[in-house]
């Protein structure tokens, strides 16, 4: 087993500094290399609050900017900070719908990140919301050696967290309140308003978010050929030929 003490020692010392995320983030990286991390805290369903990132100049417009101005409606992470999910550390793969690499929000933004894989640690602060802290590679995949390692180290995590951010929507009072915030509920239901029935809204709602039409199926209750003809006629009622029209039309709206 790896021995941590000297760096959680300085995880410890820098908690209520503003050096305390970069203090986890380089503790954590000697154990498990990684080549970004950023920390988002969640309320709800309001837009995600940039708690801290090290991303370079260069990569923080597609990894923060582009990512707070819509696409987070659909990321798995988002999804599962504001639904119950049990704490801890988790992988994108582990977490994401069953056709989430083959859908239009991972073709049409995340792949643009060129990441090749993203871990996060999920802490629920207690009657404030969840912050997650997300460890990003770009060239392969956490091994499960890695994995193992980081998830050790969850208890030390999850306390440091939770008494650095304990009341981190006052921490970052008005960073939520340009209008990019929003409840991802109202966008999906205000989509095709007038155009599309509740179900289609249902079908497009997790359609985008990565399920196949069997995964509809299963959740909705009916059958994939059912999910199917919806998409068709969604489709025919927006006049849009393919998915990647129809996840700009969404984000269009939720903007």
């Amino acid at each position: 087993m790896f021995d941590w003490m000297e760096e959680a020692g300085r995880v410890v010392e820098k908690i209520g500094t503003p050096e305390f995320p970069c203090a986890l983030a380089d503790g954590l990286r000697q154990v498990a290399p990684f080549d970004f991390t950023v920390v988002f805290g969640h309320v709800g369903t309001e837009a995600p609050i940039d708690l801290h990132d090290d991303f370079p100049k260069s990569k923080r417009r597609i990894f923060v900017q582009d990512y707070q101005a819509g696409p987070y409606v659909l990321d798995p992470f988002f999804l599962a900070a504001t639904k119950p999910i049990t704490p801890g550390l988790y992988r994108m793969r582990d977490i994401a719908p069953d056709r989430f690499y083959q859908g239009e929000y991972y073709r049409s933004y995340y792949k643009r990140t060129g990441l090749a894989e993203e871990i996060g640690y999920f802490i629920d602060i207690p009657s404030t919301g969840m912050v997650v802290v997300s460890l990003m590679r770009s060239v392969k995949p956490f091994s499960a050696k890695e994995i193992r390692h980081l998830h050790a180290l969850w208890p030390l995590v999850r306390a440091a967290c939770c008494k650095h951010w304990s009341d981190f929507p006052t921490m970052t009072r008005g960073a939520a309140a340009n209008g990019v915030s929003r409840r991802v509920d109202l966008a999906f239901q205000a989509f095709g308003d007038g155009v599309l029935t509740p179900r289609e809204r249902e079908v497009v709602e997790f359609t985008l978010k990565g399920h196949s039409a069997e995964a509809v199926g299963t959740i909705l209750g009916i059958s994939p050929g059912t999910v199917r003809i919806h998409r068709r006629n969604i489709y025919a009622k927006l006049r849009i030929n393919s998915q990647g029209e129809l996840f700009s039309k969404f984000i269009e709206k939720a903007l």
